[in-house]
């Protein structure tokens, strides 16, 4: 399957400007807002997330953040944890020391509560080499097809990538992406999305000549329609979408309100031809965490328990 139809959220507690990120993450503003009015703006964004989600039935399972320790992105949990349709849980290397933390057993064991998990996966030791892997962030995953897509950057170390992709028995498809100013685009999931019959696809941002091709051959040879969207586009998300699954089957593109302003008529048109598009109101969350919809979810696709 390309989309599940269950999520997991976090509910942040301590949402806030995460310096440690910002070295590397362009899309993050150090907006000078009083903490309490952008936690009660946070907190009211991701609750209407969350209840639009629902409302267009998707599955989804709220765990709320601890307080301590502080952990600024917890509302990223795609970043840490993967969720796999043969019972694989993966933990993955992490760059900034104060999203560690994140990682948490006690998540783990309320998930295993209602779903198979034969195995975990944990790479995040590559963190003592100074090596990452962010999760679903550095990856694009087309599962249908068993290919894994990554830009390189900071987060996203190659020997990692090719690592995983042997465990996962995907094939890798690895490549540079720049934004205007030259510098690394910090996760995958920012400049490309990949959904069943589409992807979305900010082709400029790729450097390399060839290594453009190569995604582009790949995806044509995998069936996908690609929308190609600009620069300007990638920076206002377009490209940090999600295909989603309801309980009655529909096919969702879950998204946000500022990547569904930012996209043309021609390119709404095609999406629409495949998916109901679900725009959601996250502006805070984008400004100041640097991050959209596709990153505040994390796909369910393990077996679910009967009970």
């Amino acid at each position: 399957m390309q989309c599940s139809n269950a999520v997991l959220l976090i509910k942040p507690s301590n949402f806030i400007f995460n310096t440690e990120t910002s070295v590397n993450n362009a899309f993050q503003n150090d907006i000078k807002i009083n903490f309490d009015v952008i936690k009660l703006n946070v907190f009211n964004e991701f609750d209407n997330f969350k209840n639009k989600l629902i409302a267009n039935g998707i599955e989804v399972l709220v765990i709320d953040d601890t307080e301590h320790p502080i952990k600024p992105d917890a509302i990223f949990p795609n970043n840490w944890i993967s969720f796999h349709a043969d019972g694989t849980i993966i933990l993955y290397p992490m760059f900034a020391k104060n999203r560690r933390t994140e990682r948490r057993l006690d998540i783990i064991e309320t998930i295993k509560k209602n779903y198979y998990v034969n195995k975990i996966i944990d790479i995040s030791f590559y963190e003592n080499e100074n090596k990452f892997l962010e999760g679903t962030g550095s990856i694009v995953f087309d599962h249908v097809n068993k290919i894994a897509y990554a830009c390189l950057s900071p987060r996203t170390t190659k020997e990692v990538f090719l690592e995983l992709c042997d465990m996962l028995n995907y094939s890798p498809i690895s490549f540079t992406a720049n934004d205007l100013n030259g510098q690394a685009i910090y996760h995958t999931n920012v400049m490309m999305c990949i959904a069943q019959n589409l992807a979305i696809v900010c082709t400029s941002s790729i450097v390399d000549k060839n290594e453009k091709e190569l995604v582009l051959q790949s995806l044509e040879a995998t069936n996908h329609i690609v929308i190609d969207i600009s620069i300007e586009q990638m920076n206002h998300f377009a490209g940090n979408m999600l295909s989603l699954k309801s309980n009655d089957e529909k096919h969702i593109l879950a998204l946000s309100y500022s990547s569904f302003d930012i996209l043309n008529k021609n390119q709404k048109e095609i999406i629409e031809k495949f998916f109901i598009m679900l725009p959601l109101n996250i502006n805070t969350i984008e400004a100041i965490g640097g991050g959209s919809v596709r990153c505040m979810i994390a796909e369910n696709f393990l077996p679910k328990k009967e009970l």
